[in-house]
C-alpha cells in the first residue's frame, strides 16, 4: 500500500518551516531529509514519525509520543528510533516544525 497524495501533502505542510527538506519515497511511504540526514518517516498508513536519537528519545517519551515498534512473525518486537507525532502537533504546523527542528539538532 502506497502513501496517499493527501498524506504527503499533510506531512509536507506540517514540516514546511523546518528548513531545506528533501523527500524520497520508500517501502510504500516517504522519508524526509534535512542536509542528507533522514529525520522523519511518513508511513503508508499516513502516520508521521520523527527520528529520536540522543536527548530526543527522553523528550519524545516525556511528551507521551508513541515509539514505533516492528515485529516479524515468530520474533520479539523491535523498537525503532522513530516516534509518532502527538495529536497536538498534527493540528499545529508550528509545533510539528519545532519538534522536527529539535530532532534534527540531535542527529
Amino acid at each position: 500500500m502506497a502513501v496517499s497524495d493527501e498524506a504527503v501533502e499533510m506531512a509536507s505542510d506540517l514540516l514546511r518551516d523546518v528548513g531545506p527538506v528533501s523527500t524520497r519515497r520508500m517501502f510504500g511511504g516517504m522519508g524526509f531529509y534535512n542536509d542528507g540526514q533522514i529525520f522523519a518517516l511518513l508511513m503508508s498508513d499516513g502516520r508521521l514519525l520523527l527520528k529520536g536519537v540522543g536527548d530526543m528519545q527522553s523528550r519524545f517519551d516525556d511528551l507521551g509520543m508513541v515509539r514505533w515498534t516492528y515485529q516479524r512473525p515468530g520474533q520479539k518486537p523491535a523498537s525503532m528510533p522513530y516516534w509518532e507525532l502527538p495529536d497536538s502537533a498534527l493540528d499545529d504546523p508550528d509545533t510539528a516544525a519545532a519538534l522536527a527542528r529539535e530532532a534534527i539538532g540531535c542527529l
